[in-house]
């Protein structure tokens, strides 16, 4: 038994040993120690001859010594004591290409792909030995012969994504799609690749062809494949009402549920569509199979009719409240209803109490946790709105306490922060934003990021923190949407801290706010003055996109408009607005082509 545990320990000390001088031989090439490299490297090979990382090791350390007649000797060895293995033609092509001798790199490589007619199936471990040194035209060379060879084999996937590599658009969609329709299954997959090349510009290059492709098969063969395929597309392009008509085709010719079409009503809200996404969703009240769902479709009319209506419209919004809980009750099953309710009360209506009494009558049914998490969450942001801090961040606390693994918990963190900031606890509010920033939600990790940029830019050079309690103050103004006591606040922060970091940031948030009251001139004034003043910093991006929006829409002057998304694009490459405003520029200079 003795002699076992020995052996054993023995084993393991080598293979111990063996790897950590693999890890010194990798990080010595690495650093560009050659000459340490071939030592550690040709050490471990008389170890282990056998092992193929270890003679590529030393192969590449001769070759970037420019030893490459000892080079070539080695691979010729390899070469003539293997059975078969053409990979070590390509090997032997690179180090020629290495020497600059081009013509007797391609008599190898032409040697390793005429390989696979005696042998299909050595293409895959062919094609990847060119793709290492980017050889991607021998390498799909090498799949497109497997392939004419042997019907058996698919090396599509493979293909796509070189083809993709070189450019070849086209080539690259009809392989993916070839997979796709040969397995359905393979979509979701397939879809990640489309990611990076589709994008919301629908005049693109990359969408005009994939659409094309689509609709033509569309038109020779109606699967409902293509209908999924083309409403994935158009709503990437944000154009929902063409996804709908997709979605649509799909419900009809399936046994699929709505739930998908009402995820697009979602999508089509949260990009400001409110006229598409009503359309959607009058649809599925239209053919809800269940009250639940006509439930749900409702809730959804009622946020965008708020999203949409004045503060004189507030009573009949009210009203419609009232019959949906009449309608459907105020059990449990319209929970979601009721926290909205509470919200318009508390927030539109001026009747916080009213809320929280909704709130707690609400609560007092709820027996899951993560119902009990809404409801306090709710409960906490009206807390917030009466500046009643430390309640609200107790049930926030509760609330993390309640869903610690859910998303909730990071919101509910994330308002912690907020609430902490907004009632002048710089330092706290910092800590746990600075914990979010790794959030698994991106939008909370970017509002998490900007917040503590705030807090720190505007804490270094004033101690006192004076501006930033101002300008604090006056958020927290903006989410009691008292909305023009925050502008004349933003105006003072304006006035009384010209030049301080604080400036650009109260800027942008004024103009926005003068958006929301129907000042459009005074955000135009305040978005120049951002172009003018701080075009160096972070939000100068920021600025040309919310103008050129504000040209569009508002100030209608498309001319304008046109001038302020050219300059993200030319000027802001890496703007998270560098997409939708190259779309909107392009559309303003009429080269959308129209989808049939």
């Amino acid at each position: 038994m003795r002699s076992v545990l020995f052996f054993l320990v023995f084993i393991c000390s080598i293979s111990g040993a063996l790897a950590q001088s693999e890890v010194l031989a990798r990080n010595f090439f690495d650093q560009g120690e050659f000459e340490k490299a071939l030592k550690t490297y040709e050490e471990l090979l008389e170890e282990n001859p056998q092992n193929t990382s270890y003679f590529f090791g030393v192969v590449q350390s001769h070759q970037q010594l420019e030893n490459f007649k000892k080079s070539e000797e080695l691979l010729r060895q390899k070469l003539n004591n293997s059975a078969n293995n053409p990979t070590l033609l390509i090997e032997l092509g690179h180090n020629y290409e290495l020497q600059q001798n081009t013509e007797r790199a391609k008599q190898f490589y032409g040697e390793a792909l005429n390989a696979v007619d005696a042998r299909p199936n050595y293409a895959y471990s062919i094609a990847r030995t060119f793709q290492k040194y980017s050889l991607l035209k021998y390498a799909a060379e090498t799949y497109e012969k497997a392939m004419q060879l042997n019907n058996e084999l698919n090396f599509n996937m493979q293909l796509a994504r070189i083809y993709g590599e070189q450019g070849k658009t086209e080539l690259m969609f009809e392989n993916y799609l070839e997979l796709i329709e040969a397995n359905p299954d393979f979509f979701p997959i397939a879809n990640r690749e489309f990611g990076k090349y589709i994008s919301a510009d629908a005049s693109s290059e990359a969408n005009t062809i994939f659409r094309r492709l689509l609709l033509t098969k569309l038109q020779k063969n109606p699967r409902l494949l293509y209908n999924e395929m083309l409403s994935w597309l158009f709503t990437q392009e944000e154009e929902f009402l063409k996804a709908f008509s997709q979605e649509k085709a799909i419900y009809r010719r399936s046994d699929k549920s709505l739930q998908s079409i009402l995820n697009l009503a979602v999508m089509a809200r949260e990009a400001s569509d409110f006229e598409a996404a009503t359309e959607i969703v009058e649809y599925v009240i239209e053919e809800a199979p269940s009250e639940n769902v006509v439930l749900q479709g409702n809730q959804f009319l009622l946020k965008i009719q708020l999203k949409n209506e004045n503060e004189k419209n507030y009573a009949e919004v009210e009203k419609r409240y009232a019959e949906l809980l009449e309608q459907f009750g105020t059990g449990l099953n319209t929970l979601a209803l009721q926290i909205d309710f509470a919200n318009f009360l508390a927030f539109k209506q001026d009747k916080q109490e009213e809320a929280i009494g909704l709130l707690k009558r609400l609560s007092e049914q709820a027996n899951r946790d993560f119902d009990k998490a809404m409801i306090k969450l709710a409960l906490a942001d009206i807390l917030v709105l009466q500046e009643k801090f430390n309640e609200a961040l107790i049930y926030y606390s509760q609330v993390q306490n309640l869903v610690k693994n859910d998303q909730i918990s990071q919101n509910a963190r994330f308002k912690v922060a907020k609430t902490s900031y907004f009632k002048g606890d710089f330092k706290w509010a910092k800590q746990q934003l600075d914990i979010l920033k790794s959030s698994t939600s991106q939008l909370i990790a970017n509002d998490a990021m900007e917040l503590s940029l705030l807090i720190e830019d505007n804490s270094i050079e004033d101690t006192t923190q004076t501006a930033l309690k101002k300008y604090a103050r006056a958020d927290l103004l903006a989410f009691q949407e008292k909305n023009l006591e925050a502008i004349q606040l933003f105006e003072e922060i304006l006035n009384l801290h010209k030049g301080e970091k604080i400036e650009d940031e109260a800027l942008l948030k004024q103009a926005q706010l003068f958006e929301e009251t129907g000042q459009p001139e005074k955000a135009e004034d305040n978005y120049l003055a951002l172009i003018e003043n701080f075009n160096a910093d972070i939000l100068a991006d920021n600025a040309h996109y919310y103008l050129a929006e504000l040209y569009a829409n508002e100030l209608e002057n498309p001319e304008k408009a046109k001038e302020y998304y050219e300059q993200i694009i030319f000027n802001f490459a890496d703007s998270i607005y560098f997409v939708e405003a190259r779309k909107k520029y392009r559309a303003l200079r009429g080269d959308y082509e129209e989808t049939p």
